[in-house]
């Protein structure tokens, strides 16, 4: 999969006013070490957004996304989340497994939208209808912060799934984050299958290379 990405200037126009079901497009778990990214795309009938309370999904307390969660699925026009795994990933690189993500998400609410706005500064090519990247857009468009809950929720709870398989690494709490407590358990215990080999600090410990967090005492 080598699809390119370009500038949302020249992949991507302004939406037309006239057009009233856009589909919001966000992803969940890019930066992490472990676990796949989650694509989300949501479209809400035209007119007032059925649901109160939506932000970024950052922005929200675990339980408060939980809340929300139900509501977009219970709410939305269409609705569609997709994950791409770890072997994706490694082949594919973070950046277009994102992009692949982006692409099968809006497919999947294909039959509801005429449009979609995603968050970010790129659109993927290929896709479906036409597409507007917005920077900061899961803070100020409502379907795209829908998405954005809908991918985050998605993800955390597969984290605490694979926690339960390998309880060493803290998924859990950190869901595969960078955090001390990761690399120290990685430093410790190496990578599982659920690592992205294709990540630096990874790599590094398959090969016994993950330095310390502090200097080795003289």
């Amino acid at each position: 999969m080598t699809d390119a990405l370009l500038p949302a200037a020249f992949t991507a126009f302004a939406i037309d006013s006239k057009i009233h079901r856009v589909a919001g497009i966000d992803e969940a778990g890019r930066g992490p070490l472990a676990g796949p990214v989650v694509v989300a795309a949501v479209v809400f009938a035209p007119g007032r957004t059925p649901i109160n309370g939506l932000a970024d999904s950052k922005q929200l307390q675990a339980e408060r996304r939980a809340e929300l969660f139900e509501r977009i699925v219970e709410r939305a026009l269409a609705f569609h989340v997709v994950s791409i795994d770890v072997e994706q990933i490694d082949r594919l690189n973070i950046y277009h497994a994102t992009m692949l993500g982006m692409r099968l998400a809006l497919e999947g609410v294909a039959h509801a939208c005429e449009a979609a706005r995603i968050d970010g500064n790129v659109v993927p090519r290929g896709l479906s209808c036409h597409a507007e990247a917005i920077v900061g857009g899961d803070a100020s468009d409502r379907a795209i912060m829908a998405a954005s809950i809908l991918a985050k929720v998605t993800r955390d709870r597969y984290m605490v799934g694979l926690h339960a398989q390998w309880p060493q690494y803290g998924f859990d709490e950190h869901k595969g984050y960078s955090t001390p407590q990761h690399l120290a358990a990685l430093r410790t215990h190496g990578p599982c299958p659920q690592h992205r080999r294709s990540f630096t600090p990874v790599r590094d410990a398959l090969q016994g290379n993950l330095l310390p967090l502090e200097p080795e005492p003289a």
